[in-house]
């Protein structure tokens, strides 16, 4: 939960309307129904009820938006006691990136970057696409290195990066470790861990695809979300999985990774940049300059 979550709910609990809301945030309706979906879920508790026609607080969600409004009353006091105007303050550039981003582009990217502009102040979030998608859209992050989602918001613009290789995660222990690189025939009767598609549509997808263009079908042996968990499931002989090759960089004991052999019609995982555009953070523009001009040479390890 952060600040941005309080001010999208207060404005929402006030208006009880989602597109009144949407518009005095300026972001698209579904991009705040699925901020306020991330704070419920990550309260643990429903704050509003929604009917085809009306939108209502419930107990619950009164009582927080009440105090959700004392403590932005507090925030704001507390922000403008420290705000200084000295035009000379650093600037700030807030980045979020997925995991195989967050080790693979990201840091040659802002290795040219801060070579430019060593004043910059960066923050850099590592999240999935699903949940840094929203705060871009409302404004708390300037850029996201993600997988390009099914639909856009119009106030968001996306451009494609790369491919992101895969590779085959197999026990320390498997009987393919000594193999060069492998084919879907190698693994086809393996248990795989599969992420679930609601949290990593690219990466399910993409697995299920592999296993098509060797006419069949994997055998799921469990559903996982964080890399995590992925690799130490792995590395416990529960299965094998296809990560992105980024995860070899990842300490992760027990775990070994093997290129895949090329696959027609399957090129990876996409990786994009998104924006904001109504965005004037002269970082942004920058950055996304310096992505442009050395493509080849920052997606070559991908």
């Amino acid at each position: 939960m952060d600040i941005n979550q309080l001010r999208c709910f207060v404005v929402l609990g006030d208006e009880l309307h989602f597109g009144r809301a949407a518009r005095k945030l300026e972001m698209m309706p579904a991009s705040l129904s699925r901020f306020i979906k991330l704070l419920e879920e990550d309260l643990g508790i429903r704050l509003l009820n929604r009917s085809t026609r009306n939108v209502y607080l419930t107990p619950e969600g009164a009582e927080f938006l009440n105090e959700a409004k004392r403590v932005l009353s507090e925030f704001d006091a507390l922000r403008q006691r420290f705000l200084k105007s000295n035009v000379s303050q650093k600037k700030t550039l807030r980045i979020g990136a997925i995991d195989s981003a967050a080790r693979g582009l990201l840091p040659n990217l802002l290795n040219l970057f801060i070579k430019q502009f060593p004043e910059a102040d960066i923050h850099i979030i590592e999240d999935k696409s699903s949940s840094l998608i929203p705060r871009l859209a409302s404004g708390w992050l300037d850029l996201v290195f993600v997988r390009p989602p099914e639909q856009v918001d119009v106030i968001l613009t996306t451009r494609f990066i790369a491919y992101e290789t895969c590779v085959l995660a197999v026990p320390a222990q498997h009987r393919l470790v000594d193999y060069d690189r492998v084919s879907i025939d190698d693994f086809r009767d393996e248990p795989v861990i599969v992420p679930e598609r609601r949290a990593r549509p690219h990466s399910h997808d993409l697995t299920m695809d592999i296993f098509r263009s060797g006419d069949c079908f994997p055998v799921i042996a469990q559903y996982a979300e964080e890399k995590q968990t992925i690799l130490s499931f792995v590395a416990a002989g529960l299965g094998v999985a296809l990560v992105p090759a980024s995860y070899k960089n990842m300490n992760a004991d027990g775990v070994k990774y093997l290129p895949l052999k090329p696959i027609d019609n399957i090129k990876g995982l996409p990786l994009s940049v998104m924006w904001h555009q109504g965005n004037t953070n002269i970082y942004v523009k920058a950055m996304l300059d310096m992505l442009a001009e050395n493509s080849e040479e920052l997606t070559r390890g991908l």
